[in-house]
């Protein structure tokens, strides 16, 4: 399937580089004035997932290959970014090239870390980066992501979860909520994942939500969904209470 994407959205100086810097291991400027990210930054992040680490030892793979996602850095927006201030309309351009969007705002309190408002409160910033995305004509999944530092006051808006939806706290500089942040990502473009596990490797697959085996089978190979006849298959968990393949055929756990 083709390469989906998240990008990383919000106001200037609320962390989203930073943010993005340490979910690719990457050295993207994360400087404290406005507009220091111009162009996108894009970087593959692996997707966490216990079940590919066990299936590689249940198997002694010799490799083991995670499913993956894209992350965007897109430059910050700001009031008025719709009608082309701050650059937006460059920067609104980039947002319209993505399958989903989370959205960072930032959480705490830090003198000598420069807020375009001049205060941090969060909701308020969602409003605007959501009013500029509508008018825009932009409307994708969205994650809201609160960063805040472990080491400086926390400003927590409560109402938040009844007025925009669900959020994740996130931490970048600590790595507090990285790797919850990936899986969600990876959710929120709508994919699922399967295995293949072996002695030479033991992979991680993406799907859409909702595939047919033959187009996830495209994902290994195209000649997968065009002369698909059947596969084997097992569940997760069975295989891994079964403690191998061979184990798992036996009880008659395996289908086609």
């Amino acid at each position: 399937m083709s390469k989906l994407s998240v990008g990383i959205v919000g106001l200037p100086n609320v962390g989203k580089s930073t943010l993005f810097n340490a979910l690719t291991k990457q050295s993207v400027p994360a400087e404290n004035y406005p507009f220091c990210t111009i162009d996108p930054s894009v970087g593959i992040v692996s997707v966490p997932d216990e079940r590919l680490e066990k299936l590689s030892v249940l198997s002694k793979s010799k490799k083991t290959i995670p499913a993956v996602v894209e992350f965007v850095d897109i430059a910050g927006l700001v009031k008025g970014a719709s009608e082309g201030e701050g650059l937006g309309n460059k920067f609104l351009s980039h947002i319209r090239e993505v399958d989903a969007i989370i959205e960072v705002v930032r959480t705490f309190e830090d003198p000598d870390i420069v807020h375009v408002h001049e205060k941090v409160d969060p909701l308020f910033d969602i409003e605007i980066i959501n009013l500029e995305l509508e008018t825009a004509g932009i409307n994708k999944p969205t994650l809201y992501v609160l960063n805040f530092s472990e080491a400086a006051p926390k400003v927590r808006p409560w109402e938040l979860d009844s007025k925009v939806g669900p959020f994740i706290e996130v931490d970048p500089v600590f790595g507090t909520g990285l790797d919850k942040l990936i899986v969600e990502a990876y959710k929120l473009l709508n994919l699922i994942t399967f295995f293949t596990t072996g002695e030479d490797e033991s992979r991680a697959w993406t799907t859409r939500r909702g595939s047919k085996a033959p187009e996830a089978g495209k994902s290994i190979h195209t000649d997968f969904r065009d002369k698909f006849i059947r596969a084997e298959v097992i569940h997760y968990n069975k295989l891994i209470e079964a403690g191998s393949m061979l184990r798992a055929r036996e009880k008659g756990w395996l289908r086609t």
